[in-house]
């Protein structure tokens, strides 16, 4: 096994997640050097039966989002596991949960008791909607989907509103709960004192609808569904070529003029409907058509081609394999293999470069209670 250079070795998290937010957050952890220990039910994460599709029989979701972790079932209602559980959480630097509000305090793991004996503790929570009047409330990605108002925003605005097509708002509560872990980590070099961390999927998906949101609390509008529009730009949108859609984006003055002479008609850009991007918004009607009537003269591979090269945003809209292909094709190395030999997986790689000290891609998803053992014997150690 090659040597942990990571930036977090050194950092033990003990990990009370399962499904996604906590996990995908955990393993991000991993990958920079951080020892996951994942504790699971005896019935083991939720997303180990999430299936399919599988990988010689194992669902590639629990797969994708629990490498270089290690493995230790325990039943909190069993006296000696509690106690191994417990132990764990006195070692740790960093726990992470995301039970119902108050599920750990019955079994002495929640904050104030956990720190009590490990005042170094970094304890982040994850929930759905809140430690206050909204614990009560299950925190169901899709739920926060609809409540925060993103699937009002999705889908035509003539049809019926639409979830994305993944669990996005779990995601970005995973990235800001290592945010404030990460913070959290520094104040206790500077402190020598840990501290609570919450963090739920309603405040990050407000946080994460970004101009949305924006408009609600600063400017008193409320966004519709425009389809593939944007509100504040145009073009932004798919347009059609000869075989199919192309993405098409002018995000400022200068890259619509780039457009026009690419697609052969730089007199649009002296016409004052469409001279600025807020005349182009409010003309978008107008200036749809003329672009259309351009695009469709050649293939979406040949204005990829040309646009590119010229500086204008534009991209083919893919199917995912596609997309893992096209990074490839750009030496962004997509794809990784964690582990050795016939147990290595293939896994998405950990999004950020480092010069000095690498993500880790090790131990493959761990099966349930692989690494229980040698946990329990260090713990009793």
């Amino acid at each position: 096994m090659a040597e942990n250079n990571g930036p977090l070795k050194g950092i033990l998290v003990a990990d009370f997640s399962r499904i996604l937010a906590g996990p995908y957050a955990t393993m991000l952890l991993a990958d920079l050097g951080a020892d996951v220990v994942k504790v699971e039910g005896p019935g083991g994460d939720d997303t180990r039966t999430w299936m399919p599709p599988v990988r010689d029989g194992i669902a590639t979701y629990y797969l994708g989002i629990n490498r270089n972790k290690r493995s230790i079932a325990l039943d909190l209602r069993d006296p000696a596991d509690l106690t191994a559980a417990r132990e764990l959480a006195r070692r740790a630097d960093v726990l992470i949960e995301n039970f119902k509000p108050g599920g750990l305090a019955r079994f002495g793991l929640d904050y104030d008791t956990v720190a009590a004996g490990n005042a170094g503790i970094v304890y982040a929570s994850i929930s759905g909607f809140g430690l206050g009047a909204g614990a009560s409330i299950p925190g169901y990605d899709l739920m926060v989907q609809a409540i925060s108002g993103l699937m009002s925003l999705t889908g035509d605005p003539d049809g019926p509103p639409y979830r994305a097509g993944i669990s996005v708002f779990d995601v970005m509560a995973g990235l800001h709960a290592n945010i404030g872990i990460l913070a959290a980590l520094h104040h206790r070099g500077e402190s020598g004192r840990g501290q609570h961390i919450e963090v739920n999927l309603l405040s990050s998906a407000l946080s994460g609808l970004v101009n949305h949101s924006s408009a609600v609390v600063a400017g008193d509008t409320v966004p519709f569904r425009m389809g593939n529009a944007h509100p504040s730009l145009f073009p932004y949108e798919p347009l059609p070529t000869a075989d199919g859609d192309l993405i098409v984006i002018a995000g400022n003055d200068g890259q619509f003029r780039k457009l026009c002479q690419v697609l052969g008609v730089p007199e649009l850009t002296d016409d004052p409907r469409f001279a600025r991007n807020q005349d182009r918004t409010a003309n978008r009607e107008a200036l749809r058509p003329l672009l259309v009537e351009r695009l469709r003269a050649r293939t979406k591979d040949e204005w990829f081609r040309d646009l590119i090269a010229a500086g204008v945003p534009c991209a083919p809209i893919n199917t995912l394999d596609r997309g893992v292909d096209y990074a490839a094709e750009l030496g962004l190395a997509p794809v990784v293999e964690v582990g050795e030999g016939a147990a290595a997986v293939p896994s998405v790689r950990n999004p950020i470069t480092f010069s000095a000290t690498p993500p880790r891609y090790e131990l493959p998803p761990p099966g349930l209670d692989e690494h229980g053992e040698e946990i329990r014997a260090w713990l009793r150690s």
